[in-house]
């Protein structure tokens, strides 16, 4: 239902209002009571107080390119809040919004007057301009990274698959591994290794999954950074591994680390390699060697690290012959098969921690696992593409602010949504007022509930130290300090913010 349309409300019949109900354990007393402010998100106002001593939403909704003619029109801090807690309870789509609106706690702790109607939010999304919009958001999506870029830092770059089912702008049939022939959009991400933070997201139409149409995104990522913040790789797997995006790198000095395709050339160095004796160990069953190749194209020659990894399971070969599908056993004792990666590469460490920095880029997927099934990124589908951007960055954005609230509990161990949710997020909240202010009871519904108050523990310690640091020591914006805070206590290493002593970095 709009926001426009007024519709009478029927009133509840007295016999409705009390009721028995005979259930499995005995007769029950039931009635509806719709006054009293509760939420089942209780746990929502530690998460709020982090926001606060950040200052991250504020900025977020006073910058927002959002404005309204009407005078009726709902505030701009209600629409983006909704929008946040749409999202931060896991919803995919805008009509999930309609199970927010009785929460009569939520709107409160996060400032709002109240929660907006999905079509409200879809309207007022539609209001944006998307290029005022697109600016809004990289600003912040880099903002909620930018203080961990002073580490090093690995960026990751790496292309998933939306698929889609009505009609959508730029829904078209392209590469498509779970539905092959159905329409999608692609997600171009660039991720910071890792952390696991998204640092931007570019959708595009299901048919532009090749790496030209992700690079203009990844040139604006590096050029956005400054020499201090530059990653010290970049890396990304065969449809990176070209000599269209190893130029951009070169070109600004950055290192890379990509996995080149099965070409004819490099089939060809393979059939050289693999009579070579001077294989080496590079961890996890796997050997390597290091060799040059120039490519088709390619203006000069690159080192490349070949590995290889001998198949141990049992095998079956399988070929056509005259029509006829045939098979064999493949005999172990006289036949090695091996699986094989050529990775191109400008750094000069050795070939084993060449090999191990492409398997870690195995944590790029786990990523994009959780944003697409315990976050929003399969959903929020609008007929118009722009609004389809807005959404992908959004729960980009929200996705970054809950990482760092999650280490900041759990410093110890990185924890899905999945996991984090019901242990730092549900709890049954009831609100009263008296004397002008507001008490809040939480009940707790998870069993960890020793691991909750621990994890409460951590987030307003780290909070309380941030507050009293940042009145001390002026110049130091809050957010800067509670990302060094939560990376200092990853590493377990001191926290002492630039330019302080020891006496004024908090308790």
């Amino acid at each position: 239902m709009g926001d426009d349309e007024n519709r009478p409300q029927k009133p509840i019949p007295a016999a409705v209002k009390a009721m028995v109900v005979d259930t499995l354990g005995g007769r029950v007393q039931v009635s509806w009571d719709p006054a009293s402010a509760a939420t089942p998100v209780g746990q929502l106002v530690f998460f709020a107080e982090f926001l606060e001593v950040s200052g991250l939403f504020d900025a977020w909704v006073e910058e927002c390119p959002l404005i309204y003619n009407s005078p009726n029109a709902p505030k701009k801090r209600d629409v983006l809040g909704t929008w946040n807690l749409s999202i931060l309870a896991g919803h995919r789509r805008y009509a999930h919004v309609t199970a927010l609106r009785s929460d009569g706690v939520s709107p409160q702790i996060l400032g709002m007057s109240k929660i907006v109607s999905e079509d409200a939010l879809r309207r007022a999304l539609g209001k944006i301009p998307e290029a005022e919009g697109t600016e809004w958001m990289r600003k912040h999506l880099f903002k909620s990274v930018a203080a961990a870029c002073h580490t090093p830092w690995i960026l990751d770059i790496d292309t998933t698959i939306k698929t889609l089912f009505g009609h959508q702008e730029g829904a078209e049939v392209g590469y498509n591994p779970h539905k092959p022939g159905r329409p999608s959009h692609a997600y171009h991400a660039y991720w910071m290794g890792n952390l696991r933070l998204l640092l931007d997201v570019e959708v595009t139409a299901g048919n532009t999954t090749a790496s030209n149409h992700a690079q203009p995104g990844l040139n604006r990522v590096l050029d956005a950074l400054s020499a201090e913040q530059r990653p010290y790789l970049v890396r990304g797997d065969c449809g990176f591994g070209n000599d269209a995006v190893i130029r951009e790198m070169e070109t600004r000095q950055q290192a890379y680390l990509f996995k080149l395709r099965q070409s004819p050339r490099v089939k060809r160095l393979l059939q050289r390699a693999f009579t070579r004796r001077d294989w080496m160990n590079a961890g996890q069953g796997w050997e390597g060697r290091e060799d040059s190749i120039q490519l088709a194209g390619w203006q000069q020659s690159r080192r490349v690290v070949i590995l290889r990894r001998l198949l141990k399971q049992n095998l079956i070969a399988t070929q056509e012959q005259q029509g006829q599908l045939e098979f064999a056993f493949v005999d172990r004792r006289q036949t090695k098969v091996y699986e094989y990666a050529v990775l191109v590469t400008d750094l000069t460490e050795s070939i084993l921690g060449i090999a191990q920095l492409y398997r870690d880029r195995a944590d790029a997927e786990n990523g994009f696992d959780e944003l697409k099934n315990q976050w929003g990124w399969g959903g929020y589908s609008t007929r118009d593409l722009a609004r389809c951007r807005l959404s992908a960055r959004a729960v980009g954005l929200i996705y970054n602010w809950w990482s760092w609230y999650t280490r900041l509990a759990f410093p110890e161990s990185r924890r899905e949504a999945i996991t984090s949710r019901p242990l730092l997020l549900s709890a049954i909240g009831r609100s009263t007022k008296h004397a002008g202010q507001t008490q809040l009871y939480l009940t707790p519904m998870h069993a960890e509930q020793k691991k909750v108050e621990r994890g409460i523990e951590n987030i307003r310690r780290g909070l309380r130290a941030v507050r009293q640091t940042a009145e001390r020591l002026l110049g130091h914006q809050p957010w800067d300090l509670l990302v060094r805070y939560i990376v200092a206590q990853i590493t377990q290493s001191p926290w002492l913010p630039d330019g302080a002593i020891p006496a004024l970095a908090g308790p």
